[in-house]
């Protein structure tokens, strides 16, 4: 492993010791084979002048939650070095008792709670201690040799301690096993199935010995053929599977996940190891990934629904075997799957969060084939998984579910994105917790769209492969579809009848029509597999009140109408409602210009601000009205609705 400490970066942290510190945190968090997505923590141990203007030693200790790779100086807890040294010297203290002591102890109110191995940092007599869960080192560990291998490449230069739960209880076992040792002969602490302490007086020192600690692990690994070990293969592609292994699994939860599908070549050759039944249920790299993974995965082959149910009847079984009477039951859903053929899927109810089990479910498929291949994969014992998976501290890192946003886990595909209703449909969905691909004739749209969660394609709808590209997109990215917003279109010029050009009655029939024809009919399948799945046709006033003029742009509109409502009755079935909208007078929109207003209001001898409330209201409707209005579609408002046409008008007598 590469130390990726700069001289030019650090010369800016030198005088100021807790920004050296975030420095060299920062440092070991960009290393994803170090820490993952909030793992490890690090300290400093500083005097500073308190209120009374006394000198005080003090702890900095990384804030619990807060990540290592982009973590800032006040993101560090100040708790008093004293109350820490005094706290492990107690023979018990409950969770619950040393995470209020801590409290009590910091010096700043305003701060990240402390990490729960902060009394473990206290007792290190050096000013900078690092903390990380190195793939290498934990690799080692957790193998039917572990002990006889650390000793092996280590010899006598670090402390191996036994694994014990973080927290208070780690902190003892350290704090009696090194009562009496000379620190300055030790380089480090393995905590075996755990991770790694380095420290040093030194901030670059203490740093660049955990680089060295893993690097010697890596070094090991890769003389013995291990890191050569890892299987690669091509991944399958089926992605209406994907969709219902994701409408399983959202099932089984009760809520929409998201579906994230690691299809790389490492992924595809774990799952399609011959022995990857076994192997991949034994259990993960480290326990502090269980709150987020659950103890195992689910292994999908053939039977999607029988293969998730008894997942599920597994974990509850698992979770009677361990539950001391008085825990309650977390919902019982996978959160990564292994499937043969095709890669690794992570499940969780945002992209992110979704993001974070990849993540480590792939560092694990990897560590899991380079400890086969130095005698024998073997995590902890489920007894202290479940410790862990069930570790009231632990389950405080997460952020609680999002149960207010009501798209929270769904996946949306909004066309015409980049502006006017479309955009305001985008932005109210994802505001709302959906996952969002806009699509757009507009290349603007990729920059407008730019988040792991609210993505835009520059997609002409026209243009069928185009069509198929996008839904394919954003089912392999998310894992499926559940709302559908047929916006897209053009307002074709004013011509009468007899003076219609067919290029302007043929554009109008392709774009507002025939295009969302198509659309339709390639999202179905994957409609089908959706979580409440919706359909929304933006139609417009034009379908029960046409006026003159505008035959090309009123006939299409019409006909998307009966579309729509044909599709009602032929997708109601599967459960897949289908919804009309017909907006008027939307003036914030590409196709009313300032001019274009002026001159619509002069020819009825208003003002700009008289016409646009031209209506029996006398309101202004807005892209947001007409986005609020979709949102409530697509909701629980509407679950039992299909078929519907809602005008959004303000009120037009010739609808009425």
């Amino acid at each position: 492993m590469k130390s990726l400490w700069n001289d030019n970066e650090a010369k800016s942290f030198l005088d100021d010791p807790l920004e050296l510190r975030a420095y060299t945190s920062r440092l070991l968090g960009r290393e994803s084979s170090l820490v993952l997505h909030g793992g490890g923590n690090t300290s400093l141990k500083a005097e500073i002048k308190n209120l009374f203007g006394d000198m005080e030693k003090v702890l900095y200790i990384k804030g619990s939650g807060w990540d290592l790779k982009t973590i800032q100086a006040v993101e560090f807890a100040p708790v008093k070095l004293e109350a820490l040294k005094r706290m492990v010297k107690l023979e018990r203290l409950s969770d619950t008792d040393m995470v209020g002591l801590q409290k009590t102890a910091m010096i700043d109110h305003l701060a990240p709670n402390p990490s729960v191995e902060a009394i473990l940092h206290a007792i290190i007599p050096f000013k900078y201690v690092d903390h990380t869960h190195a793939d290498a080192v934990v690799t080692i560990t957790n193998n039917v040799k572990g002990k006889r291998l650390i000793r092996e490449i280590y010899k006598d230069s670090v402390l191996m301690v036994p694994y014990a739960m973080s927290g208070f209880i780690l902190a003892k076992k350290v704090y009696e096993m090194t009562s009496n040792i000379n620190w300055h002969e030790i380089k480090g602490i393995i905590l075996m199935n755990h991770g790694i302490f380095t420290f040093s007086d030194n901030a670059k020192e203490s740093y660049k010995q955990m680089i060295h600690i893993v690097s010697l692990a890596e070094d090991y690994l890769q003389a013995s053929g291990a890191l050569d070990s890892v299987a690669k293969a091509e991944a399958g592609k089926d992605l209406l599977t994907l969709a219902k292994i994701r409408k399983q699994v959202s099932l089984t939860k009760g809520s929409a996940m998201i579906a994230r599908l690691d299809s790389s070549p490492e992924a595809c050759g774990f799952v399609n190891l011959n022995n990857v039944d076994s192997i991949a249920v034994r259990g993960p790299l480290t326990p502090d990934h269980v709150v987020r993974t659950k103890h195992i995965p689910v292994v999908i082959k053939k039977d999607i629904e029988k293969e998730i149910t008894g997942f599920c009847s597994v974990y509850k079984e698992y979770f009677k075997r361990n539950t001391n009477g008085r825990l309650l039951c977390l919902d019982p859903a996978p959160r990564w799957g292994v499937w043969p053929g095709h890669g690794i899927i992570a499940f969780e109810q945002s992209v992110r969060d979704a993001n974070i089990v990849s993540d480590i479910a792939f560092h694990t498929v990897r560590a899991i084939q380079w400890g086969e291949a130095i005698g024998g994969w073997k995590a902890l014992p489920e007894r202290d998984i479940f410790d862990m998976e069930y570790w009231e501290l632990q389950q405080s890192k997460l952020r609680k579910e999002d149960t207010t946003r009501i798209f929270q886990g769904k996946i949306a595909l909004v066309t015409g994105a980049a502006s006017g209703i479309g955009l305001a449909c985008a932005k109210a969905l994802h505001e709302r917790g959906a996952t969002v691909v806009g699509m757009d004739l507009n290349p603007a749209i990729t920059r407008m769209f730019d988040q792991p969660d609210m993505v835009g394609l520059t997609c002409d709808i026209s243009d069928d492969k185009n069509i198929k590209e996008a839904v394919e997109f954003t089912v392999r990215s998310f894992g499926g579809l559940d709302i559908l917003i047929n916006n897209a279109g053009i307002f074709t010029h004013s011509q009468s009848i007899e003076e219609m050009d067919p290029e302007t009655w043929n554009r109008s029939m392709e774009i507002n029509l025939s295009s969302h024809q198509r659309l339709l009919k390639i999202c179905i399948p994957y409609l089908k597999q959706g979580v409440d799945p919706s359909v929304i046709f933006i139609a417009s006033k034009n379908v029960p009140a046409p006026g003159p003029g505008a035959a090309a742009y009123s006939v299409a509109k019409a006909g998307l109408t009966q579309l729509a409502r044909v599709a009602a009755l032929e997708l109601a079935a599967d459960g897949i409602r289908v919804n009309i909208i017909h907006p008027d007078a939307v003036f914030d929109t590409g196709i009313w210009t300032q001019e274009v207003l002026n001159g619509r209001a002069k020819h009825y001898g208003l003002t700009v601000q008289e016409y646009k409330t031209k209506n029996l209201l006398r309101t202004e409707v807005t892209s947001k009205d007409v986005a609020d209005l979709v949102c409530c579609m697509a909701g629980p408002a509407f679950a039992k609705t299909t078929g519907a046409q809602i005008p959004i008008d303000g009120g037009n007598e010739r609808v009425i």
